[in-house]
């Protein structure tokens, strides 16, 4: 085999090489080696104490009752996010899906959150939250609405979380159904006016057909991010109050240090959780997504 031919044979294989060894060390060894922790009681500090547990860090989490709780949380955080965020994010992309000048202007100041630091965010959100001098609740009181705990009480602490992850990401996600909006061809919605077609019949029959794929990106996404969000709550609530704002991850982070067998078990559960929802999401929704 002459080196020429030789070459062509091994030049993918070279070009693809930084990339998989980024993958195989950030990722793919990352994961095995969590699978083995789990199987393990682990001593951080003695690892000659380590011994092999089987599954019983699984066992013992199946049957934790804090777990339950840290999963509830999960979730019912996922659907918040997800839910307000899509639903809001269509209708200010369909807002602003004119080609303006103020539209454009409108569409920088919304997307510059998603820019900021979660820390900053975090912090400028905790001060309006304040329930003192807090700015949300004298705003509250000006229109003659009573005051909230807003991060201080369990009974809200969860949905101020809610509020200040879809504040954060709904730039984002607009921007990408508006650029969804503007490449649908105008040449469909003339055809649509020819034919007399109400404005909703348009929007359910040609529009959302037509910006499926990006909406299905951003269910995958974003539910994926939901799972797995820390950096909020460790910042704004710190898992409180009454671990009303625990999460799945917060969760795995609070055993780091005195148990790693165990969390290394609920981070595979966690994986495990991700990927089941992917796929029931791809066995469910994928024929309902429509490509030009």
């Amino acid at each position: 085999m002459d080196k020429r031919r030789m070459w062509e044979l091994i030049r993918p294989y070279l070009m693809v090489l930084p990339a998989m060894t980024g993958i195989i060390l950030f990722v793919i060894y990352p994961v095995i080696y969590l699978i083995k922790l789990s199987f393990y009681k682990y001593n951080l500090l003695n690892k000659d104490k380590s011994k092999f547990i089987g599954t019983d860090n699984f066992t013992q989490i199946f049957t934790r009752e804090d777990f339950y709780a840290a999963l509830t949380n999960t979730v019912v955080y996922t659907v918040g996010v997800v839910a307000l965020t899509m639903l809001l994010s269509l209708l200010i992309a369909v807002w602003l899906n004119k080609k303006t000048r103020l539209n454009a202007l409108v569409q920088a100041g919304i997307f510059t959150p998603h820019i900021i630091s979660i820390v900053s965010v975090a912090l400028v959100w905790m001060w309006l939250m304040e329930p003192n001098y807090g700015m949300l609740n004298y705003l509250f009181k000006a229109i003659g609405l009573p005051p909230s705990q807003w991060l201080q009480s369990s009974k809200t602490a969860m949905i101020s979380i809610i509020i200040v992850s879809v504040w954060q990401n709904i730039g984002y996600y607009t921007l990408i159904i508006v650029a969804a909006l503007q490449s649908i061809p105008p040449t469909i919605y003339e055809a649509a006016a020819l034919d007399n077609a109400s404005r909703f019949k348009v929007f359910y029959k040609i529009t959302l057909p037509l910006i499926s794929p990006q909406l299905f990106f951003i269910l995958i996404i974003m539910t994926i991010g939901s799972f797995k969000v820390f950096d909020t709550v460790k910042i704004m609530t710190a898992g409180g109050p009454n671990a009303a704002t625990t999460t799945l991850v917060y969760y795995i982070y609070e055993f780091r240090t005195n148990s790693i067998g165990y969390a290394s078990a609920t981070g595979v559960v966690l994986m495990a959780i991700i990927a089941l929802l992917t796929f029931v999401y791809f066995r469910l929704l994928s024929k309902k997504v429509h490509y030009q």
